[in-house]
């Protein structure tokens, strides 16, 4: 993958302000829960984006619970991401990383394959910062089910 390993725990993550799927720009510094889950997935709709999603989503109120902010980073437009939201009920934040710079700065964005073909795009992976916007755990290659 690329860039993942340049992230470390222990390291700050770096800031990025994007709109979500309602428009509203969202600044990482400006979510003051205690903890930041910010999952990184390839494309909205999509049949392993959407069991991930959905599974963070319906979980959103344990996540809640424990002082936790959930937000989901792909690319596509703030359309797609409101669509992906409505069509299946997410009840997290989904943010439209139209040109990938936020994917690439946290090393999530490059190689991949698939039925044989390869092509850029995002590595599924999740981030859990603390307050500080400080990284505590990186969850690489995600299972969307897990």
């Amino acid at each position: 993958m690329g860039g993942v390993k340049e992230l470390t725990e222990g390291k700050k993550a770096p800031a990025f302000s994007l709109p979500d799927q309602n428009g509203e720009m969202l600044r990482l510094s400006a979510i003051d829960t205690e903890y930041t889950v910010l999952f990184f997935y390839p494309k909205d709709s999509t049949p392993g984006c959407t069991i991930e999603a959905k599974g963070l989503s319906d979980n959103n109120s344990q996540f809640k619970k424990l002082g936790a902010t959930v937000v989901g980073l792909s690319g596509g437009d703030t359309t797609s991401k409101h669509k992906f939201c409505s069509k299946y009920n997410l009840k997290v934040r989904l943010v439209a990383d139209e040109d990938f710079a936020v994917a690439k700065k946290y090393g999530v964005f490059g190689k991949k394959s698939f039925m044989g073909k390869t092509f850029d795009g995002i590595h599924r992976t999740t981030f859990v910062l603390d307050r500080n916007k400080k990284i505590l755990k990186v969850f690489s290659k995600v299972k969307p089910a897990d």
